[in-house]
């Protein structure tokens, strides 16, 4: 492989990489050929699975209507390309890291804000017909002017009718609690598989840990079955309202979850609120 800082895709050198997901990595990037914003970095995405123009099209139409929602606490989508067989996407940069690895220490009331406007983000997605199918605290960028969501995952784009779990190839037993088991079932993707997704990040986000710190085997099919047989239980030392929110939004039935991720922003937002005023 050529290295770092000499191989490019798309016309963006590839500087280093600075995360990967279950579906691609991304790497800090720099176009060889500055345009209006001069040399800055971008982050640079480049999905696993090949992709024909049909495929790359689908992926194009959804990050359209992604990028189309200026007002929303979503991740700066610049460009999209095929490169081969190739899908990359160019997206602004945001160097203060996420959620899952901030490049300073969060305070708690800080963090619970971040998931609220995640929510928002989600909310914004839902009603442009768009479903993220990939949050979690790895995918809530931290930004100086508040946190927001990167794009959603477009792998499924690729293989239309191929269920697909979230869990990708590179997917660890970790991965599966961010994935209603309604979607582990052969359920369809909706706005309730990602208010599921944010009620754990939630939980997360108030404790430290998941809703199921026990799913650590290494073998996805044994985690997934062990998931499926368990109920998600909010950890005990929360308040009742903690509790009462995250309870809500990973509900088992999903019909029983929040409508909308906006009702579920807003109930965050009120607890982000408690949190500051110590309440």
């Amino acid at each position: 492989m050529t290295p770092l800082g000499t191989e490019a895709v798309g016309g963006y050198l590839l500087l280093r990489e600075i995360g990967h997901g279950v579906h691609g990595r991304v790497y800090l990037a720099r176009a060889e050929s500055p345009g209006e914003d001069g040399d800055a970095p971008v982050a640079l995405k480049l999905l696993d699975a090949p992709a024909t123009e049909q495929g790359f099209q689908r992926v194009v139409e959804e990050l359209r209507r992604c990028a189309s929602l200026v007002s929303a606490p979503l991740v700066t989508i610049h460009e999209v390309g095929l490169e081969g067989a190739t899908v990359f996407y160019a997206m602004r940069h945001h160097p203060l890291g996420s959620l899952a690895s901030p490049s300073r220490q969060l305070p708690r009331q800080e963090r619970v804000a971040a998931v609220a406007r995640a929510a928002r983000a989600a909310h914004a997605l839902h009603e442009a017909g768009v479903v993220h199918r990939g949050i979690k605290p790895s995918n809530i960028l931290m930004a100086a002017g508040g946190a927001v969501l990167a794009e959603p995952t477009t792998a499924h784009t690729l293989a239309p009718g191929q269920p697909l779990t979230g869990l990708g190839t590179r997917g660890s037993a970790r991965d599966l609690e961010f994935v209603d088991p309604a979607l582990v079932r052969g359920g369809e993707p909706g706005r309730s598989t990602d208010i599921w997704a944010l009620g754990v990040t939630l939980h997360i986000a108030l404790t430290g840990f998941g809703l199921y710190p026990a799913l650590t085997s290494a073998d996805p099919m044994v985690a997934a079955r062990m998931y499926l047989r368990s109920r998600p239980e909010a950890d005990a030392q929360l308040g009742p309202a903690q509790r009462q929110v995250v309870t809500a939004a990973v509900d088992p039935d999903p019909g029983s979850r929040y409508l909308t991720a906006e009702a579920l922003a807003a109930d965050i937002e009120r607890l982000a609120a408690e949190i500051g005023s110590g309440s």
